[in-house]
């Protein structure tokens, strides 16, 4: 009796070692490999979202996701319109007087030599895949991706009518409300994509940078009927800046060229009351179903025990205004065109902080890099937020943004553009104090009292615009 006492003494001994070896193996391999990477890229969304304190927005996954983040109260892209702002975000490298100008910025064309974001992952053993609007172009930077997916432009629309439409136009209908399944447009076929990536890279052996690149909110604003039905159009108001004071420089507004393309849009003027209310309705409605869509993948990426080693960040390319300034679209230089979300889920780390450290979008690639283990090439200009993540304090106050000759300099609250010709000489210049005047109504540039700080600010922006601003 004793003899199998022993027996099953020691028997019980080696197989708990056994176990114990295996656990320390499976710990030390949880630790050794590098964080995945999920990428989530967001069409013209601006920072009106619940966890920015705006209440009326229906966005339970993103709200969700942003408890589970740092989140970036002062974040600005560099360049407030689609391509040149996913060119220089992926690049990390600053627009200048001729690179990164407009929508239909291809990286591999304005800076062919840098080594992008997803290159730099995939020369490190990271399998990388492109779905969905990363760049403006399906195809640009293709040798930085093991696979490129887009979805069908034909779902942009769901009504066989407003297909129809879009075939026989420019751009065809701005809106439209369809009773009709998430998975009929095209971010819901977008989200069984991912889905799909994620479960075939659950029994990968590399690290991946797996992106979502999310077509709406951008126009035209289509949508489910269920999100439209979210809000009453009837609590619907135009924005309190809907005005174009007489003290700001013409430079700064502009003919919303986008909106005007799509059907039913008048030519020229403001828009009729009416209709800037089913835009904003609709744009509402858009970023509720991209949220849903958005809470699919976070789910299965929970599912399948994917969250705890990988970081997940979340961005939109540039802000958008819904008639602040009289204005719609991006393409300007007030801060409801230039400030964006950002928020960035790094496990262990973030739980709903906020920060108000002034942060870019050339910031991302640093960061990204940094946290994977990896150092930036030369080509990027962006700092690393890094120290921010850890709870340290950020001693950078300001940020640089730029539309075609309008330069922004973001100083602490002073937000000020000059607009420059090919000498970098000014023709034109606003300034806003945002601890008196956040709805930037008030230009104080040419009073008298701020000459001062308007040459400071000048001199200023020309330091920090980069180095080779006026020559490439």
């Amino acid at each position: 009796m004793k003899q199998q006492f022993l027996k099953m003494f020691i028997f019980s001994m080696v197989f708990s070692s056994f176990g114990f070896s295996q656990s320390l193996t499976t710990q030390k391999n949880v630790k050794s490999q590098k964080p995945n990477i999920l990428f989530i890229a967001v069409d013209d969304l601006r920072p009106e979202l619940n966890f920015y304190g705006a209440n009326h927005i229906k966005s339970p996954n993103l709200d969700k996701l942003a408890g589970e983040s740092l989140i970036f109260e002062r974040s600005y892209c560099n360049v407030p319109v689609c391509g040149a702002s996913r060119a220089s975000l992926m690049t990390g490298a600053r627009p200048t007087r001729n690179r990164f100008l407009d929508a239909h910025v291809k990286k591999d064309e304005d800076y062919p030599d840098a080594i992008s974001l997803p290159l730099l992952l995939k020369q490190n053993g990271y399998q990388t895949i492109s779905n969905g609007k990363i760049y403006h172009y399906g195809n640009d930077d293709a040798k930085a991706w093991d696979e490129i997916w887009t979805a069908a432009a034909l779902w942009t629309y769901a009504l066989p009518e407003s297909q129809e439409i879009r075939k026989n136009t420019p751009r065809g209908l701005p809106t439209e409300i369809a009773d009709v399944p998430d998975s009929i447009y095209r971010d819901g076929k977008l989200a069984l994509k991912v889905i799909k990536d994620l479960q075939k890279l659950k029994t990968s052996n590399k690290p991946f940078f797996l992106t979502m690149g999310v077509a709406k909110p951008h126009l035209p604003f289509a949508a489910p009927k269920k999100y439209w039905d979210l809000y009453d159009r009837n609590d619907i108001q135009l924005p309190e800046s809907y005005v174009q004071p007489e003290t700001t420089p013409k430079q700064a507004f502009h003919n919303f060229g986008e909106l005007r393309q799509y059907e039913n849009i008048p030519k020229k003027g403001d828009l009729p009351e009416d209709l800037a209310k089913e835009l904003i309705h609709g744009y509402y409605a858009s970023v509720s179903y991209i949220d849903a869509q958005i809470g699919l993948v976070l789910d299965e990426l929970k599912r399948l025990n994917l969250d705890e080693n990988t970081i997940v960040i979340l961005w939109g390319d540039h802000g958008w205004n819904l008639g602040d300034h009289k204005l719609w679209c991006k393409h300007i230089n007030f801060e409801t065109a230039l400030r964006t979300p950002l928020i960035i889920k790094v496990p262990g780390k973030t739980k709903g902080q906020k920060t108000d450290a002034i942060t870019e979008y050339i910031d991302i690639y640093p960061t990204l890099a940094e946290l994977v283990g990896l150092k930036s090439p030369n080509s990027v200009e962006g700092k690393s937020f890094v120290p921010i993540i850890n709870g340290q304090k950020s001693d950078k106050n300001w940020a640089v943004s730029k539309f075609k000759d309008g330069v922004t300099l973001i100083k602490d609250d002073l937000f000020y553009t000059e607009w420059t010709d090919d000498a970098g000489v000014a023709y034109a210049r606003m300034l806003f104090d945002h601890k008196t005047d956040p709805l930037e109504l008030d230009n104080l540039a040419e009073k008298p009292a701020y000459e001062e700080t308007v040459k400071a600010l000048s001199k200023e922006l020309r330091e920090k615009w980069g180095k080779d601003f006026l020559t490439k």
